[in-house]
């Protein structure tokens, strides 16, 4: 799944006419630069919900062929990113799925990060799978990072006074059961996030590539100034 629903207010003016997903990246919209990622890994189906401009996104979105694209609509109400899962959760099915951010793309390492998470999956210890971003290389983001790790890769959130060495990338591997029980109003991942880490089964691996937050406008430009010619994202 994708998360594009989002208004994308701090983006503006430039998300009053433009979806914050399909602002262009070296020519490249950021959502194209994901779904080409999971293209490349294998994907065949991914859920994308539409908010914000959702014309514009299902029209852009219709010409893709890999992978075949399922909406799933929140005109009606946004419903925040854990909200947009669960009322995703039918077009997903039962088993673990990978979810990433409308609003960052990366490069892989040595091997794909999304092979990478696959491999790490383990459902016998885990309800979910973060990659994190080395905050020393998490382009675009502003903060004092959010997790620091322990020696088998189980986060825990900065406190107050703490500089963490790691950021949430925006992409996971997830299982419909963490959403029992969950509100059907708006709510946050982070409310999963907490769910998780406090039974001991929110996991992380650390990615090996280059990576950026688009979702402001200096984050926009520092990327436009750092990445490379489009064709490092593969052809449409």
């Amino acid at each position: 799944m994708v998360l594009a629903a989002g208004k994308g207010s701090r983006m503006r003016p430039i998300t009053k006419r433009t979806p914050k997903p399909l602002i262009k990246v070296r020519g490249v919209p950021v959502i194209d630069w994901t779904l080409d990622r999971m293209a490349t890994v294998g994907v065949e189906t991914c859920v994308v919900n539409v908010h914000h401009l959702a014309d514009d996104v299902r029209a852009h979105l219709a010409h893709r062929k890999t992978p075949t694209i399922v909406f799933s609509d929140e005109t009606d109400q946004l419903m925040d990113t854990g909200g947009g899962v669960k009322r995703a959760l039918p077009l997903l099915g039962p088993d673990p799925f990978l979810v990433a951010n409308g609003d960052i793309l990366w490069l892989d390492g040595i091997r794909p990060a999304l092979t990478r998470l696959a491999e790490a999956w383990d459902p016998a210890r885990m309800d979910m799978l973060l990659l994190v971003v080395p905050l020393a290389s998490a382009n675009g983001y502003e903060g004092r990072g959010d997790f620091c790790l322990d020696g088998w890769g189980r986060p825990r959130r900065r406190k107050s006074h703490e500089i963490a060495p790691f950021v949430h990338g925006g992409v996971l591997i997830t299982t419909p059961t963490l959403f029992e029980d969950t509100p059907d109003e708006p709510f946050s991942l982070n409310r999963l996030f907490n769910r998780a880490m406090d039974e001991e089964r929110l996991y992380a691996t650390v990615h090996d590539g280059e990576w950026y937050h688009v979702g402001t406008p200096a984050a926009l430009a520092l990327a436009e100034a750092k990445l490379g010619e489009p064709n490092l994202c593969s052809d449409q």
